[in-house]
């Protein structure tokens, strides 16, 4: 294999996470809450995210969709939490396992079945939360369905380059 040829995805993908870098210091001005220190970090998961959905549309699809019922989850976790308080200590946790059980039912679904999506999206919607205090449900959410679509086209963008250039002659 040629020099070229080795060089090509690395290129690729220094050159795609550097255009990404630069997309999110143009958007994050623009997204609420506001301040914040952009959400970049949620589009490189989402770009690992295609990656393991088979980097391919159809996944690419099921990854956006288990994104949003990660967030919902999310959101059914942060009301359960407040039903379960009586728990204490363990009232979060509680609301955790029920809806991560309920989650796995989706696994025999056709289009809900992406579990990994589920729970990476869910995870960054708690880190959102948790870390942005002027965030609210839907912000944050909007936030985080922006960013994954961005992740995912750079995913897509990823593999689209690589099998181009690796089809140019030597």
């Amino acid at each position: 294999m040629s020099l070229k040829k080795i060089l090509v995805l690395p290129l690729i993908v220094a050159v795609l996470a550097f255009i990404i870098q630069i997309l999110d210091q143009l958007l994050s001005p623009l997204m609420k809450p506001f301040p914040n220190n952009g959400f970049c970090w949620i589009a490189f998961q989402a770009w690992a995210v295609y990656f393991l959905a088979g980097g391919n549309i159809k996944g690419g699809v099921k990854s956006i969709i288990g994104y949003a019922i990660g967030i919902g989850a999310s959101i059914l976790i942060f009301n359960l939490a407040g039903v379960f308080g009586f728990l204490g200590f363990f009232g979060v946790a509680a609301a955790v396992g029920i809806v991560a059980c309920a989650l796995i039912f989706l696994e025999n679904t056709n289009w809900f079945n992406f579990i990994p999506a589920m729970f990476i999206g869910a995870g960054a919607y708690f880190a959102f939360m948790s870390y942005v205090p002027e965030a609210t449900y839907v912000n944050a959410a909007i936030t985080e369905i922006i960013y994954c679509v961005i992740g995912l086209i750079f995913g897509y963008a990823t593999l689209t380059l690589q099998a181009f250039f690796k089809k140019q002659p030597k």
